[in-house]
C-alpha cells in the first residue's frame, strides 16, 4: 500500500478542512442554519434536567398541583422542540453532505476527463475508482456524522458543565472526578479502533483488487487449472478481513461496557456525596431536585464523550479521503486545448516535420519522423511491435504532445486547432474495440445528442453493419454487455467502424483493424474498410501486409525511425526489411 493511502496520526489537517470549506460556500446559508441548529440542540439537552430540578424543588415541594401540571406541559414542549431541532439538524447535515459530495464527484470526474493519457499510463485504474467512489463516500460521513456531530457534542458538554457549575460547583466537581479516567479510556479506544479500521480498509482494498483481477482473468485461471490455488489465496485474504473486523468488534465490545462502568461510578460518587448533603439542604444548599438533576446531568454528560471517539475516527478518515481527492484535483497534467482554429472545411492533408516523441520524456519512441499524406491518399505504417506505429496515431489525435518538431493538418499546426474540431474530423478504429455496457446507439454516439438515429443507420449502411444491427433484439436499442460480450469480434469491429464514420470524418485511422479477426471475418470487414477509405485521407496500421498492398505509400518503421518508404511493389524490389517480412507472412499463409 502506498504511503499516501495510509491513515496518519493527525486528527485534523486544517489546510485540508479549509479547502473542503470551499465546497461548502454555495450552501453557506444552509450551513449557517445548521450551526444555529447545532447550538440550539446542545443548549436544549441540559435544559430538561434543570426544569426537572425546578419542578421538584418548587412545585412538588410546595404541593402546587397546578404549577406541577404547567411544568409538565413545559417539559413536554421542550422535549417536542428538541425532537424537531434534532430532526432538522440530522436532515440538514445529511442534505448538505449529499449535495457537497455530488459537487465534488462531478468536479473530480470532469477533472479526470481532462487529464492526458500519460497520467493514466502511470496511475492504477483501481486507485482512481477508489477516489471517485469510496473516498467520496467516506467524505460524506464527515458531514452526516462527523464534523457537525463533533461540534454538537462538544457544545453539549460545554452547556452541561455550565449548568452544573451554575447549580452547585461542589456537586459538579464530584461528578467530574471520573472524567479523566473516561478520557484516557476513550483515547486508547480511539487509537486502537483507528488501527483496526485502517486494517479493515486495507483488507477490503485487497479483496476488491483480487476479485476484480481474477474475475476478469477467469479464463486464464480455468485454462491453467488454478482454481484451487487461487481459491486458497482468496481464502487467506478473506481471513485477514475477518480478523481485522473481529478485532474492531472486540474493542467496541470492551469500550462501551467500561464507559458505562465509569459513568455508573460517577453516579455512585454523586449519590454518596449528594444524598447526605440533601438531608440538610439549609446548610449545604443541595436539594433533592438538584440531586436528581445532577444524576441526569451525569448521564447525558458521559454519552457524548463515548461517541466522540467514533466521531473523531470518522472525521480523521474523512480528512484523509479529502486529502487524497485534493491531491488528484491538484494534478495539472491536462490535455492542452489552447487552440482556437475551427476551419470551415477539412481537406485531410497530414504532415509530420522532424517529429520526436517520448512517453517518459527520455526514451524516444519516434525519432526525426517526417512524411506527408496528401488529401485522399492512403498511407500504411508497417513495423514490428514497438516500432512507433501507434505513437504516430496518438500524436495525430493529440492524445500526447510531441517533444520536438511539427505536426500539421491542412498546413496548420495541430496545437492551433480547437481540440474538439480536430478530433471530430479524425475517425479512429482501434485494434482493441472497447464497447460500454449500454445500447448499440449510445456506444456509437457516445452520448452526443446531435447525432440522430437516422445518421447512425446511414453510417451503419455505409460500412455494411446495418443488417446485423437491425437483426439484434431492439436494433439500435440492443443492450451490449460489458466489453461487448454477446457480440462476435467482427460485429464489435463493425460497430467501431460506425462509431468512426458517424461524424463523416476527413481522415480515417485504422489501427490494426483486422489483426484480431479470422480470415473469413476479415474478408467481410475489408469491404467496410474500402467504403470507409473512399475519398478520405487514410492512415492504416497493419500486421497483415496483404491488406495494404494497394496503399499509395507504405512507411516501414523500425525502432522509431522510417527505414523504408514506397509502394508495395517498390518495397519488394528493394529486397529489404519489408520484403523479408512479406515473404515470411506469405510462407505462413502458404
Amino acid at each position: 500500500m502506498k504511503a499516501s493511502d495510509e491513515i496518519t496520526g493527525k486528527i485534523v489537517d486544517w489546510n485540508v478542512l479549509r479547502r473542503l470549506l470551499q465546497f461548502v460556500r454555495p450552501y453557506r446559508w444552509y450551513f449557517l442554519a445548521l450551526i444555529v441548529l447545532t447550538v440550539l440542540s446542545a443548549a436544549l439537552v441540559p435544559l430538561r434536567p434543570y426544569l426537572i430540578q425546578y419542578t421538584i424543588d418548587h412545585e412538588v415541594a410546595a404541593g402546587d398541583y397546578r404549577g406541577l401540571v404547567m411544568m409538565i406541559y413545559l417539559l413536554v414542549g421542550v422535549l417536542f422542540v428538541h425532537a424537531i431541532v434534532q430532526y432538522l439538524h440530522t436532515y440538514l447535515s445529511g442534505w448538505i453532505g449529499q449535495y457537497i459530495i455530488r459537487d465534488i464527484r462531478l468536479k473530480l470526474y470532469r477533472h479526470l476527463l481532462r487529464l492526458r493519457l500519460k497520467f493514466y499510463d502511470n496511475t492504477p485504474i483501481g486507485r482512481l475508482v477508489t477516489r471517485v467512489i469510496s473516498d467520496i463516500e467516506t467524505l460524506s460521513e464527515v458531514f452526516s456524522q462527523g464534523l457537525a456531530s463533533i461540534v454538537g457534542d462538544l457544545l453539549q458538554l460545554v452547556f452541561i458543565v455550565a449548568f452544573m457549575l451554575y447549580a452547585n460547583w461542589k456537586l459538579a466537581l464530584v461528578c467530574l472526578t471520573t472524567l479523566p479516567v473516561l478520557i484516557a479510556v476513550t483515547y486508547v479506544f480511539k487509537e486502537k479502533v483507528k488501527v483496526t479500521f485502517n486494517a479493515v480498509r486495507n483488507a477490503v482494498a485487497r479483496l476488491n483488487t483480487f476479485v476484480q483481477e481474477h474475475v476478469t482473468g477467469m479464463s486464464i485461471v480455468q485454462i491453467f487449472n488454478s482454481e484451487e490455488p487461487e481459491f486458497e489465496k482468496f481464502k487467506a485474504i478473506n481471513e485477514e478481513h475477518k480478523k481485522a473486523n473481529i478485532k474492531s468488534i472486540l474493542y467496541y465490545s470492551v469500550f462501551f461496557p467500561v464507559a458505562d462502568i465509569i459513568s455508573a461510578a460517577g453516579i455512585a460518587l454523586l449519590i454518596w456525596y449528594g444524598a447526605r448533603a440533601a438531608l440538610n439542604p439549609a446548610e449545604t444548599g443541595i436539594t433533592m431536585g438538584m440531586l436528581m438533576a445532577f444524576i441526569l446531568y451525569i448521564q447525558i454528560f458521559f454519552r457524548p464523550i463515548r461517541m466522540l471517539a467514533d466521531r473523531f475516527n470518522t472525521l480523521q478518515m474523512g480528512v484523509v479521503s479529502t486529502a487524497r481527492i485534493l491531491n488528484l484535483l491538484d494534478n495539472k497534467e491536462y490535455i492542452a486545448d489552447e487552440g482556437t482554429y475551427v476551419p470551415d472545411k477539412f481537406y485531410g492533408k497530414v504532415e509530420f516535420q522532424h517529429v520526436w516523441f517520448a512517453y517518459n520524456d527520455e526514451d524516444y519512441v519516434l525519432k526525426d519522423i517526417s512524411f506527408r499524406v496528401n488529401p485522399g491518399e492512403t498511407v500504411a505504417l508497417v513495423g514490428a511491435t514497438g516500432a512507433g506505429k501507434s505513437s504516430i496515431i496518438n500524436l495525430l489525435t493529440r492524445l500526447y504532445p510531441i517533444n520536438k518538431g511539427k505536426l500539421l493538418v491542412d498546413d496548420v499546426d495541430v496545437n492551433d486547432y480547437k481540440l474538439a474540431a480536430l478530433r471530430q474530423h479524425i475517425g479512429v478504429v482501434l485494434q482493441d474495440v472497447f464497447l460500454f455496457s449500454d445500447t448499440i446507439y449510445n456506444n456509437i454516439t457516445l452520448g452526443n445528442e446531435r447525432i440522430s438515429r437516422e445518421q447512425v443507420l446511414e453510417a451503419a449502411a455505409m460500412v455494411g453493419a446495418r443488417e446485423f444491427i437491425e437483426k439484434m433484439p431492439g436494433g439500435l436499442d440492443y443492450q451490449v454487455l460489458e466489453r461487448g460480450a454477446g457480440l462476435s469480434v467482427g460485429q464489435r469491429q463493425l460497430i467501431s467502424f460506425v462509431r468512426a464514420m458517424v461524424y463523416n470524418p476527413s481522415i480515417i485511422v485504422l489501427d490494426e483493424a483486422t489483426s484480431s479477426v479470422d480470415s473469413e471475418t476479415e474478408a467481410l470487414i475489408q469491404q467496410a474498410i474500402v467504403r470507409m477509405m473512399y475519398g478520405r485521407t487514410s492512415i492504416v496500421i497493419a500486421h497483415r501486409l496483404s491488406t495494404i498492398r494497394h496503399a499509395n505509400r507504405i512507411l516501414v518503421l523500425d525502432k522509431g525511425e522510417i527505414k523504408e518508404e514506397g509502394t508495395h511493389d517498390e518495397l519488394l524490389a528493394m529486397n529489404g526489411y519489408y520484403a523479408r517480412l512479406y515473404r515470411m507472412q506469405y510462407k505462413e499463409v502458404g
